[in-house]
């Protein structure tokens, strides 16, 4: 699956998000207060959620299959921290877990498995069965997700 296609299947997810809740979310948001690693040269970048819908207070993260299975073309390249780009991934989706709630925000996670979606993490962009995984997510767990 290519970058393009990932980034397709987040905004496809997000769309619906967007419907179901009444609110467009702010995609890419950055909290002053979610930071990463500081780099070799003392740079430390504000870490992007994948979309924030402030009225609801809520955070929602689409976490395709590089978040929970290692893929090596991409986990093998090193950070400007020094850390493995899979390792990275990792340490900052667990801070993301961490902060957001500290913070007084809900974080909904959305995995591929959640939808209509193949063994591979590939959506089917089955609406109705997305709309229907989404609302049981964000509805019926009142957007708290794996918090």
């Amino acid at each position: 699956m290519t970058t393009r296609q990932r980034d397709a299947d987040e905004h496809y997810v997000l769309d619906l998000c967007d419907e179901i809740l009444g609110e467009a979310g702010l995609r890419q948001h950055r909290f002053d207060w979610l930071v990463g690693d500081r780099s070799s040269t003392g740079r430390v970048a504000r870490l992007p959620v994948d979309s924030y819908y402030p009225q609801h207070r809520l955070v929602i993260e689409y976490r395709e299959r590089q978040h929970d299975v290692r893929v090596p073309f991409f986990d093998r390249r090193a950070t400007l921290s020094g850390v493995l780009r899979g390792e990275q991934r990792r340490l900052y989706d667990h801070r993301r877990e961490r902060e957001i709630p500290r913070h007084g925000l809900s974080l909904a996670i959305i995995r591929p498995s959640d939808l209509a979606s193949d063994s591979r993490g590939r959506l089917r962009r089955d609406r109705t069965r997305d709309i229907d995984g989404l609302r049981q997510i964000l509805i019926v767990g009142g957007g708290r997700g794996e918090t």
